[in-house]
């Protein structure tokens, strides 16, 4: 015990505030405690029910759970073709990556009756690929063959010739913007422009420049960075020469390029058919050989077979369907267990006609191999396949049509080369 009397008043007060100070730290937790149970009653609503005090419940009666929402993984991408044409937007821009992806390879599923076989594929290709020129795209300039619609054009006008140091500028200079560039000329005011080249240099000189940058590719679209360079040297050209120049609006044109890549990475499709050994025995490299050249196509030097029509466009290829490529130097000592037709859709004119030739070749290489027509999954193909990848292609081609840069024709050469 302690003894108060023998204690002094200090000792009797510290000891006194003390317990005063214990006891409001006490309090003050006890509200705090308080006036957070109470937010968090009003938080989270009432407070959840004790199952095992519920009344009217039998003992050992299930408790039935709440709904759950169970995870769900996100439709995978196919390469099966969906049964109505999916006709991508052409009236909305999306952002678009800076790198548009390969184009996407479609597995297709052709009819298992192709009918009589054609007397002369090569003919038949041929006048095809003649159909319905496509040439003429609006919003091109028929005299200098520009498209304002795929890219940002800049005009220089002098009053006399310009130097040929400044179509030498240009010409070195055509390979620092990361997109294709061509460089027009016109002598004379009136007169036709023609392409500026180190050949065409040196002679009677141009009074006018027409620079095209284009302002996409399958690379994707050009940089805002390029075209403010691409404009720059035509505005220095123009300022050495004291002549006029008209550039135009640099964001606009890098909003146009990030639309026209948008577009053209919808419709940027690749069509394969793939022919694989039914028994897992391999094809030769010498066959595949004989085969293709007497059918009339020639083995490029990336690895793969083309079929080409009478102008020199490739209207389909053949290739490895193993990584191995298709060189001169091996051909005859290769072995492989498949090949792969394919077609670049966008690249073709009359494509819905093209492809069905494919389909009789392919049919025919699969019979004199003793091979099977499978998709990428190794499935054997069917007639609906066919049908919808036919229903797929006639769509995509249409929608190209509709934005004015027809598939096969110039313009779709440029854009998806």
């Amino acid at each position: 015990m302690v003894d108060l009397n023998k204690m002094s008043e200090l000792q009797i007060s510290l000891i006194a505030i003390g317990i005063v100070v214990i006891m409001v730290v006490v309090l003050f937790n006890w509200m705090q405690h308080r006036r957070f149970r109470r937010s968090a009653e009003k938080a989270f609503g009432q407070k959840p029910e004790d199952v095992l005090l519920r009344t009217g419940m039998a003992a050992g009666a299930p408790v039935e759970e709440e709904d759950r929402i169970e995870p769900q993984l996100g439709n995978e991408s196919t390469l099966e073709f969906h049964a109505d044409p999916i006709i991508p937007p052409t009236d909305v821009a999306q952002p678009v990556a800076d790198l548009r992806p390969e184009p996407r390879l479609e597995s297709i599923r052709p009819d298992p009756d192709p009918g009589p076989e054609p007397a002369g594929l090569s003919e038949q290709v041929a006048a095809a690929a003649r159909r319905d020129p496509v040439d003429k795209v609006d919003g091109v300039d028929t005299l200098s063959g520009t498209d304002t619609g795929v890219d940002y054009v800049v005009e220089i006008h002098a009053a006399t010739v310009l130097p040929d140091s400044s179509l030498t500028e240009v010409l070195q200079r055509k390979f620092d913007f990361n997109k294709p560039v061509r460089w027009l000329g016109q002598r004379e005011r009136g007169a036709g422009w023609e392409d500026i080249s180190a050949e065409t240099t040196g002679a009677r000189g141009y009074i006018a420049l027409r620079g095209c940058l284009q302002l996409a590719d399958r690379a994707g679209p050009v940089s805002e960075l390029s075209l403010a360079e691409f404009r720059d040297l035509a505005k220095n050209l123009a300022m050495r020469a004291k002549a006029e120049v008209d550039c135009p609006d640099i964001r606009g044109a890098h909003a146009r390029a990030v639309f026209l890549d948008e577009f053209c990475a919808e419709v940027d499709v690749m069509i394969g058919i793939n022919i694989i050994s039914m028994d897992n025995s391999v094809f030769t490299g010498a066959k595949i050989q004989v085969m293709a050249e007497s059918s009339g196509f020639k083995l490029g030097t990336e690895g793969m077979f083309h079929y080409y029509d009478e102008s020199g466009v490739a209207l389909f290829s053949l290739g490895n369907f193993e990584p191995a490529p298709f060189l001169h130097s091996s051909m005859r000592a290769l072995t492989t267990h498949g090949i792969t037709f394919l077609l670049d859709v966008s690249r073709v004119a009359n494509g819905e006609i093209i492809f069905g030739q494919m389909v009789h070749v392919a049919r025919a290489f699969a019979d004199a191999l003793g091979g099977i027509m499978v998709d990428d999954n190794r499935v054997p193909l069917t007639e609906n396949g066919i049908r919808k990848i036919k229903q797929q292609l006639s769509a995509i081609q249409s929608v190209m049509q509709a934005r004015n840069i027809p598939a096969g024709s110039k313009v779709a050469m440029r854009l998806f080369a």
